[in-house]
């Protein structure tokens, strides 16, 4: 709905308030009163339900196509996060995210991946490369030692599948 100035949206102020609030009421009670009738186009019931309300649309919306969407690559994806920090890799790109900051990278922005994991310690460091030649780097600690191992697996997974050195 379109905004409307003041002058448009207020009709009624030259006109008593007594006046206004019943052609208000009668305005709703004739539109209440108002046998509700499909059209013969309409029968089917198909396309389109009729309520108290108004019409109603029954069709499906932007997110009901991406989830379809989704079903049909149901590819590896990765997210591991901790605190403060999070990562994840699926079929759009590679997503880093450290507090409010997120940096968000399509496959074909990607030169290299480097994963390291420490000897001592539980933190998991990605480097990603871009091809103009800049890194960024992320890191999340790990719940466990043998989180690392399971992640990195996890993520090689995605790797694979997604990303074409060249």
């Amino acid at each position: 709905m379109a905004p409307r100035l003041v002058e448009e949206a207020d009709d009624t102020k030259d006109v008593p308030p007594e006046a206004a609030d019943e052609a208000v009421a009668d305005k709703v009670t004739e539109e209440a009163q108002a046998p509700e009738t499909p059209d013969a186009d309409e029968s089917d019931g198909a396309d389109e339900a009729v309520g108290a309300a108004g019409p109603v649309a029954l069709t499906k919306n932007a997110t009901d196509t991406d989830s379809a969407a989704d079903d049909d690559e149901d590819g590896p994806v990765f997210d591991i996060s901790d605190r403060r920090a999070s990562m994840t890799a699926d079929r759009t790109g590679v997503r880093f995210q450290l507090d409010e900051t997120e940096a968000e990278f399509g496959w074909d922005e990607i030169g290299a991946v480097e994963v390291e994991t420490p000897r001592f310690g539980r933190r998991f460091t990605v480097t990603l490369h871009t091809t103009g030649r800049r890194h960024y780097q992320s890191d999340v600690d790990a719940p466990s030692r043998s989180s690392l191992k399971a992640w990195t697996a996890e993520l090689d997974a995605v790797l694979d599948r997604y990303f074409e050195e060249s």
